[in-house]
């Protein structure tokens, strides 16, 4: 039995590019295709009906015919531990080092103060923005969304990067999870790949007007800070249908657009995902 695990990076066309590490199992040690980092992403794939456990817990990133997704957070540590147990009852033991990564601190200062410490009168809305934004991530679909690959939602300066330190107006806060994509208000935003809408909110306290895309296996793309959403949940999108237009809602101290990937609750970086921005900018000239 054979575990493949493909760490897939799209290119301007769409198509993933792999990139190589060669890790020894315990048992016939066999040489596997994967990249492991901080923030990283993972697709792998396993016989049917095969169970992968990460760090001992069951990955819920799975389809029934063994394809499966990982996700690494910002600050996690090896080695991951991966367990494959084979429908014939046989058990598989793997251990990946992550690598690490070091991460930009960004200071932002002149926000209103209400922005940086809300008022206790808004926490309510708060609480359900994040409860609406759980639950729109919960479902699992086993749909071969991801074979699409990914593209860039837009196109232009990057404003910020995924795993930065964010210190406003001086008091250190939570690690940035997208990238920014600093556009004018109104430029297009894409899907960036195939998947079903999962959440549509015209104005989230923190977010703004917020949109989500599952693109299968617990893995969701969010947007943020939107002036416009162009789609409703239930809609199936395909990669470049236009989903969306670039705003400033939300806690924005400009327009931009910040995009968002979850694996499950993992919160990785969507760069890792496409080519640099230089490149698909300059890809995309060449069409014109």
């Amino acid at each position: 039995m054979r575990l493949a695990i493909t760490t897939l990076i799209a290119a301007a066309t769409g198509m993933f590019a792999a990139s190589f590490a060669t890790i020894s199992a315990k048992a016939a040690e066999p040489t596997y295709q994967g990249q492991f980092v901080q923030g990283g992403i993972v697709f792998g794939q396993t016989d049917a009906g095969d169970q992968v456990l990460l760090d001992g817990t069951a990955i819920d990133t799975i389809a029934g015919d063994g394809r499966f997704v990982l996700g690494f957070p910002r600050d996690y540590e090896g080695p991951a531990k991966l367990t494959i147990k084979h429908a014939d009852g046989s058990v598989e033991d793997f251990a990946y080092d992550i690598g690490d990564r070091e991460f930009d601190i960004q200071r932002i200062d002149g926000l209103p103060k209400k922005m940086v410490t809300p008022d206790p009168a808004v926490m309510d809305r708060i609480k359900d923005d994040s409860r609406q934004a759980r639950e729109a991530r919960t479902e699992r679909f086993t749909e071969k969304f991801l074979e699409s690959g990914f593209i860039w939602p837009a196109l232009g300066p990057i404003s910020g990067v995924y795993g930065s330190q964010r210190i406003l107006n001086g008091e250190p806060r939570s690690p940035h999870w997208g990238v920014d994509i600093a556009v004018p208000t109104g430029t297009a935003v894409v899907a960036p790949a195939d998947g079903i809408v999962t959440l549509a909110h015209p104005d989230m306290y923190f977010s703004g007007a917020t949109l989500f895309i599952d693109h299968g296996l617990g893995m969701v793309s969010a947007f943020l800070h939107l002036s416009e959403i162009d789609v409703k949940v239930g809609d199936v999108v395909k990669q470049g249908d236009l989903i969306g237009k670039v705003g400033a809602s939300g806690r924005a101290t400009g327009p931009h657009l910040d995009w968002r990937i979850n694996v499950g609750a993992a919160r990785v970086d969507a760069q890792l995902l496409v080519p640099p921005m230089e490149d698909a900018q300059k890809a995309e000239n060449a069409k014109n």
